[in-house]
C-alpha cells in the first residue's frame, strides 16, 4: 500500500503564479537559466539555480549557491510572494500540451516507501546530481522541487479528482510561454482527503517517472534528519517528499535520440557493412527526417542523409524487458560494439537530443559537433511499468516525458 498524505503547502500569490513557476532545475545549464529568469525577480529559479545570482567564478556546487537558495526562498516568503497553507491539503495540478491534456494530484509521499520499494525506479542516479538536490533541499529546508510520480489508473481516486474540477474553480490558470497551460485547484475537504488516502493504501505501487535524483535525495535528506532526531515518529514533515502523481494514462512519453561524435576509426562505407550484419538499413528518400513510427525501427543521419535502420530477428530476446527496449537494441548493436560506446552513461562522445527539441535539432548538432545521429521510437508507459515492476532499469536517457512539472507552483517544508 502507498502513502500519499496532504501537507501545508507553500504557494504563489494569485496574480505573481505565472511569474513564479519555473521550469525544472535540470532542463538547463547555469547560462540559460541566468536568461530565463532575467528581468523576473519572482522567477523560483532563484531558488532551484540560485548559481544565477552569485558571480560567474563561484562553482555551481559551492556552499555559497545552497546559502543563496536559502536566502531567496526565506525572501520570497517574508515578501508574500509564497505563502504557506495553513492546514494540510491535497492540491491538483493539471497540464495542458497541444490539446493533451495531464491531471495529477500533488501530496507527500513516504520516503519509507521508496526505501520499501513501494515506489519504484527504472533509473540509476549519479552520485553527483544526488549530493546537489541533497544540498539544495537540506539549506532550503524544503522540498523545492517536485517528483514525478504515476500509478496504474483507479477509477474511484480518477472520479474523485474529476468531480472536484466539476465543481469548483482553480486557484491558479495560465499559460507559460512555451504554450502549456497549467491549472491547479486547493482540495480543502478534509472528508476527500481521507477519500484519498484510503484509496492510495489500496494501491499497491508507485512509479518514478521522471525525478530519480530529486526523489533520492529527498530520501537522504529525510534519512539524514532521522540521524539527527533519533527519537523522531515518522510523522515528521522530513520522512515525506512532495510528489505530483499522474494516472499512467494521461502521460506521454517523447523520443529521446541519440547524436555521436565519430565513427570510432571507420571509414563510412566500414561502418554501414557493420550495421548491416544487425539492421535491415533502406535509404530515406522522403520528405524532411525520418521518424520512426513503430517500435524496433530507428532513423540514422550520416552524411546528410536519412536512412531507416529495422532489427533483424534474433538480435534481442522479446521475453526481456529490458533487452526489447528501442534503446537497448541500439546500445548493443550498435552504439557500443561497432561505435565503442561502452557506457552511455560517462562517454563523452555521445550526447542526448530530448524529443521536444525536434529531428532538426539532430541536423543542426551533425552540422556543429558530431557525426552520426539516431532517431528514436519513443518508450511506453508500459515498458516502464513492467521494467519497474521486474526491479530492473532502463539504459541511461531512455524517457523523456513532457510537459515538465513547474518548479515553484508548491513547496514543501521539512519541519512542521
Amino acid at each position: 500500500m502507498a502513502v500519499v498524505k496532504p501537507f501545508k503547502g507553500i504557494r504563489p500569490k494569485i496574480d505573481l503564479a505565472s511569474k513564479v513557476a519555473s521550469l525544472p532545475y535540470d532542463v538547463m545549464n547555469r547560462e540559460e537559466a541566468k536568461k530565463m529568469a532575467e528581468g523576473n525577480k519572482y522567477s523560483f529559479l532563484h531558488v532551484v539555480r540560485s548559481e544565477i545570482d552569485v558571480d560567474d567564478s563561484v562553482g555551481q556546487y559551492d556552499e555559497t549557491v545552497y546559502k543563496t537558495a536559502r536566502k531567496n526562498l526565506d525572501k520570497m516568503i517574508e515578501d508574500g510572494i509564497l505563502v504557506q497553507d495553513e492546514v494540510p491539503k491535497f492540491y491538483i495540478y493539471r497540464q495542458i500540451m497541444d490539446g493533451r491534456v495531464q491531471t495529477g494530484l500533488v501530496g507527500c509521499t513516504s520516503i519509507d516507501d521508496y526505501l520499501k520499494d513501494i515506489i519504484k525506479k527504472h533509473e540509476f542516479t549519479r552520485p553527483q546530481k544526488e549530493v546537489d538536490r541533497i544540498n539544495n533541499f537540506d539549506y532550503c529546508d524544503a522540498n523545492t522541487a517536485p517528483i514525478f510520480l504515476t500509478y496504474r489508473k483507479n477509477d474511484k481516486l480518477n472520479k474523485i479528482i474529476n468531480d472536484w474540477i466539476k465543481f469548483h474553480r482553480p486557484v491558479y490558470n495560465f499559460t507559460s510561454e512555451d504554450e502549456i497551460t497549467h491549472i491547479v485547484w486547493v482540495m480543502d475537504d478534509d472528508n476527500t482527503n481521507i477519500r484519498i488516502n484510503r484509496i492510495f493504501e489500496k494501491i499497491d505501487y508507485l512509479y518514478i517517472a521522471d525525478g530519480h535524483h530529486r526523489s533520492a535525495s529527498s530520501v537522504k535528506v529525510g534519512l539524514k534528519r532521522r540521524e539527527k532526531n533519533p527519537n523522531y515518529t515518522g510523522k515528521e514533515e522530513f520522512n515525506y517528499f512532495l510528489s505530483v502523481i499522474f494516472p499512467d494514462e494521461d502521460l506521454f512519453i517523447m523520443d529521446y535520440n541519440r547524436v555521436v561524435k565519430d565513427l570510432n576509426g571507420l571509414s563510412e562505407e566500414e561502418f554501414m557493412e557493420k550495421i548491416k550484419e544487425k539492421f535491415d538499413v533502406e535509404e530515406y528518400n522522403g520528405k524532411g527526417q525520418y521518424k520512426p513510427i513503430e517500435k524496433h525501427t530507428f532513423g540514422m543521419y550520416l552524411n546528410n542523409k536519412w536512412y531507416k535502420l529495422i532489427a533483424k530477428d534474433g538480435i534481442y530476446n522479446t521475453n526481456d524487458p529490458v533487452d526489447r527496449l528501442d534503446v537497448s537494441i541500439l546500445q548493443e548493436n550498435l552504439l557500443g560494439p561497432i561505435l565503442g560506446i561502452e557506457n552511455p552513461r560517462t562517454d563523452k562522445r555521445i550526447d542526448f537530443v530530448g524529443g521536444i527539441r525536434g529531428l532538426e535539432e539532430l541536423e543542426r548538432r551533425i552540422a556543429k559537433d558530431m557525426k552520426i545521429a539516431f532517431s528514436m521510437y519513443p518508450t511506453t508507459m508500459e515498458d516502464l511499468l513492467s521494467i519497474a515492476d521486474a526491479g530492473r532499469v532502463m539504459p541511461p536517457k531512455s524517457t523523456w516525458f513532457e510537459p515538465k512539472l513547474r518548479s515553484g507552483l508548491f513547496v514543501h517544508r521539512l519541519r512542521d
